[in-house]
């Protein structure tokens, strides 16, 4: 007998999910929460109900209509709910019953129900598996192709996009030969037939779905039959259809470019008509994405090409801002004298630093902490943070010139095809930047500078011979009446900084020096976005600038401390990152006296301002980081005070995180307080001397090494790769404090070594933690003892063996595996001999990637040690060993003198001439001869 719900259990249920939802009365809705979850372990019916009254428009209560209908939706959520969190411990009849009754929830008449009903199914489908319920899909496009009413068929592929959105994979897995996406596909395209436009518009958006990369194998293999469904729908008379449509051929132009080929000519045609169509924003950007899409794939660039004629005017006119934006922006105040509020500051997050010179990915970027500073008012198009950035976050509100629109999107697909297409775009683009960059009106004014900042740097060769006309007159737009002009005109300066910084002689003064004091001067403009992309804009040129700011330090530091004294606490933000970037690219040029004396009071008046527990603290903390490391013994009369403050921090937030034995955390502590705490400490450690650093740590309290070993322990990745940062430094600057700590501090080295420590969940950070163990272990190995190491060498060299020779980690990671090998010889060649025949072969084809830094002299100065103490065991690889030496430069031999390994080098050369005896020359007539040539040079043997 089929279940039926009681009246009773139905009057009290529904009236405790309404108040479950009352926003008016907060003690009702705990209580009503609180009941709800009693019943909810209480009834094994509890889910049945919640079903039954989601699906029941029939009020069977004393509730009005209205606070019935609350109910119903307070049971879908309800019910979606438990089923995401619990569906395995449902009793199977009622999930029996839950299935067949929640379908019935597709059919009401309130399209609120009908989405609540879809959700509940599609996480079912979710939690439990395509095959858990085979039988939805059939029902669904049952229910869709019906004659029944439109709310069904709407229900019904509401439910089916649901369904496809959340379990892409799924549909296209294989099960038992079948794959269910090969029955959904072509009934998905048999909708985009439907008389009524939205079952087309909805068919359509769920195809969409399995054409976003990595695109479904079943659409690669049913792509003939797709694309000219799509093409049949281009023409159609309704605007979502064609919006879908434009959304994918840009899908497909990112994931199967070559399919598109034989259509370019249509395409670009159709494209461009919708792109016109300005009424329809969303219509209008979906079109301009394919040509965004089109110009970022070499496949299709080359086919646009013929079309740049046509798609350039459009894509310009499509970056005026429209009427709406006018007159929103034309409301923009003078505001610098405003305090911020709360909701106006977003979060900001923080990064942990890689150690070591080896630092970098595999396409040599630096894997540090870079700065992204594209101006909000430009077109952002790739959302890369870092530290001490501001993240999107939906609950600080949405500003519209943060979003990607048909404005940005034109711009940076403007930008793709002048990159690659050079001098062409730039000779169409020119008499509208022309006709424009002088209007009368300020949207298209600012429209022809968005244009100009996003064309020039990708043809610079051709732009520049016009940049002697057109940088000036940018420059007079830097005082132009509207602030959203004054505010993209930083943007672009900031764009050519990179190229005027590098002229010779008189084209650095007329270029690069107006442009820098022209955005210096809009850093303290009335308006609070003018300000925020001049400093933005800065900090792009400092970047491009280079050491080519050191000239000009004191002017810069000026008004860095003059807008330090008037900013609000939002744009403070970007302020540190301006201040951090110029210690980074002219960090000598800072420690001069009258800078120091400018510079520093101006960051220790912030820093009194700003509590331990403000977010604000983390890019305080590291711009200082770098102020330090830039000022170096300079920054000793400020150091206390950031120093203690550090130590206080990460000692309050680990107190925070431990429980009352200190064996686990009972909440994680804030990572990114004790990620930017433990970065500043290490720069400030290596900025002063050793007796001031040891002074300063000695005094610590809590000791900061005792500290170190907790946050060594963190289960967050960043913290641990910065503790291990501050572990290899404290090595390097104050290791007379370290040693009495090495025996647990080497325990958790090991264990941290080891390449199942914090990979699986999150391989990059995992790696970079264990890269900066490898670092400090060398940089120890570096000072300790033999006695010191000599309980570990085993162990370590387990580890450090094992990293060396994965084949599955990133290369850096290899690398410094093998530089610390190569220093723990220097102190334990002995204990490392016994196993050379096995580490030297690994050591040599890893270290023959590595460039010649003094690391590289020190990890082979160890290498050496361990071959002198057993040298017979070189056999397998003596020829690349002498290869090895061949390459040393002569100027790191010389530089490095007994810190290298040019005396061990000899050495081994003279061991081995001895060794091999009458065949010596011959022996090494085994290497080209002009490895041959430079061993001679180099070495006396």
């Amino acid at each position: 007998m089929e279940w039926q719900p009681e009246q009773q259990p139905i009057a009290s249920l529904t009236q405790l999910l309404r108040d479950s939802l009352s926003g008016h009365d907060a003690k009702a809705q705990r209580n009503a929460e609180k009941m709800l979850q009693h019943v909810k372990g209480a009834s094994p019916d509890f889910n049945n109900y919640l079903v039954w009254i989601a699906t029941t428009s029939t009020n069977p209560t004393s509730l009005s209509a209205e606070n019935y209908f609350a109910a119903r939706s307070a049971a879908a959520i309800m019910l979606k709910n438990n089923v995401r969190t619990g569906w395995e411990k449902i009793a199977e009849p009622s999930k029996v019953y839950v299935k067949a009754t929640i379908v019935l929830g597709l059919q009401d008449a309130t399209l609120q129900i009908r989405n609540f009903a879809g959700n509940v199914i599609t996480e079912i489908v979710r939690v439990g598996g395509i095959l858990g319920w085979p039988q939805i899909l059939p029902e669904l496009v049952g229910m869709a192709s019906s004659q029944s009413s439109p709310a069904i068929i709407d229900g019904a592929m509401g439910a089916l996009f649901k369904i496809c959105e959340d379990n892409k994979r799924a549909l296209d897995k294989q099960y038992q030969s079948q794959r269910p996406l090969d029955f959904l596909l072509p009934e998905l395209l048999r909708f985009t037939s439907n008389p009524t436009a939205k079952v087309r518009s909805r068919a359509l958006a769920s195809i969409n779905v399995f054409l976003n990369e990595p695109i479904a194998s079943t659409c690669r293999a049913q792509i003939d039959n797709i694309l000219p469904r799509f093409v049949a729908l281009a023409s159609d008379p309704d605007d979502e259809v064609r919006r879908y449509v434009c959304r994918a051929f840009a899908l497909l132009a990112d994931g199967i470019p070559n399919v598109l080929l034989p259509h370019m000519q249509g395409i670009v045609a159709y494209t461009l008509t919708q792109q016109r169509d300005l009424q329809n924003s969303e219509l209008a950007l979906d079109a301009a994405e394919f040509f965004f899409e089109a110009s970022s794939t070499p496949i299709l660039r080359d086919a646009l090409r013929p079309y740049i004629a046509e798609i350039i005017p459009v894509l310009l006119d499509s970056m005026v801002y429209d009427e709406d934006d006018q007159a929103r922006l034309e409301g923009d105040a003078d505001d610098a004298d405003e305090e911020d509020e709360a909701k106006d500051i977003k979060p900001v997050f923080a990064d942990a630093k890689q150690k070591g010179s080896l630092a970098v990915s595999s396409d040599g970027v630096a894997k540090t902490n870079g700065q992204a500073h594209e101006s909000v008012n430009g077109y952002a198009y790739e959302d890369d943070l870092s530290d001490g950035e501001i993240e999107d976050d939906d609950a600080y509100g949405a500003d519209p010139e943060d979003e990607w629109n048909l404005r940005k999107c034109s711009a940076a697909s403007l930008d793709s095809l002048a990159t690659h297409n050079g001098a062409p775009v730039f000779e169409i683009t020119l008499p509208w930047l022309q006709e424009n960059l002088q209007h009368q009106d300020w949207q298209n004014r600012e429209a022809a500078v968005l244009a100009l900042g996003a064309i020039g740097p990708g043809c610079i060769d051709t732009v520049q011979q016009h940049l002697p006309q057109l940088i000036p007159y940018l420059l007079t737009l830097l005082d132009d009446h509207q602030p959203v002009v004054r505010q993209i005109t930083c943007w672009a300066l900031g764009r050519f900084a990179g190229w005027a910084a590098h002229l010779a002689g008189d084209g650095k003064i007329q270029m690069f020096q107006p442009i820098m004091d022209g955005i210096l001067q809009r850093m303290l403009d009335k308006n609070k976005k003018v300000q925020e992309s001049a400093a933005s804009a800065f900090a792009t040129l400092e970047e491009a600038a280079n050491i080519e700011l050191m000239p000009y330090c004191a002017v810069i530091v000026q008004q860095f401390v003059r807008c330090f004294d008037q900013y609000k606490d939002k744009n403070m933000f970007i302020l540190y990152d301006c201040v951090q970037t110029l210690a980074e690219h002219a960090g000598p040029a800072l420690a001069q006296p009258e800078l120091v004396k400018l510079l520093m009071p101006a960051l220790i008046t912030r820093w009194s301002k700003v509590q331990d527990q403000s977010r604000e603290m983390f890019p305080l903390l590291e711009c200082l980081s770098y102020v330090a490391t830039a000022l170096q013994e300079n920054i000793a009369p400020f150091a206390k005070p950031f120093f203690e403050r550090c130590i206080r921090i990460i000692h309050q937030n680990l107190q925070e995180g431990f429980t009352a034995n200190e064996e686990e955390y009972l909440d994680p502590p804030d990572k990114d307080f004790l990620v930017t705490s433990l970065d500043l400490l290490s720069a400030i450690i290596q900025s002063l001397s050793e007796q001031q650093a040891v002074a300063l740590t000695s005094a610590s309290e809590p000791n900061m090494l005792e500290l170190l070993t907790y946050c060594m322990r963190d289960p967050n990745n960043d913290v641990r790769q910065s503790a291990y940062a501050l572990l290899g430094d404290s090595a390097i600057y104050i290791f007379p404090l370290l040693a009495p700590h090495l025996p647990p501090i080497l325990e958790l080295v090991i264990a941290q070594l080891d390449l199942s420590q914090g990979i699986s969940a999150d391989p990059e950070t995992g790696y970079r933690v264990i890269n900066n163990a490898c670092w400090s272990c060398g940089e120890i190995s570096m000072r300790a003892s033999p006695q010191m190491l000599e309980p570990f060498i085993p162990r370590l060299l387990q580890k450090l063996g094992a990293i060396l020779t994965a084949t599955n980690v990133p290369q850096s990671l290899n690398e410094n595996s093998a530089i610390a090998i190569g220093r723990l010889g220097i102190s334990s060649h002995a204990a490392l001999a016994l196993h050379l025949a096995s580490i030297a072969p690994p050591f040599l084809s890893v270290m023959r990637n590595v460039q010649w830094t003094d690391e590289k002299g020190h990890a082979f100065k160890g290498f050496v040690h361990i071959v002198l103490d057993a040298p017979e065991k070189m056999e397998a690889c003596l020829l690349d060993f002498f290869s090895a030496m061949a390459g040393a430069p002569g100027v790191v031999l010389t530089g490095m003198g007994s810190e290298g390994p040019a005396e061990g080098f000899e050495r081994a050369l003279g061991t081995y001439k001895g060794m091999v005896g009458q065949g010596w020359d011959a022996f090494l007539g085994n290497l080209p001869a002009e490895q041959q040539q430079a061993l001679r040079g180099l070495y006396r043997f």
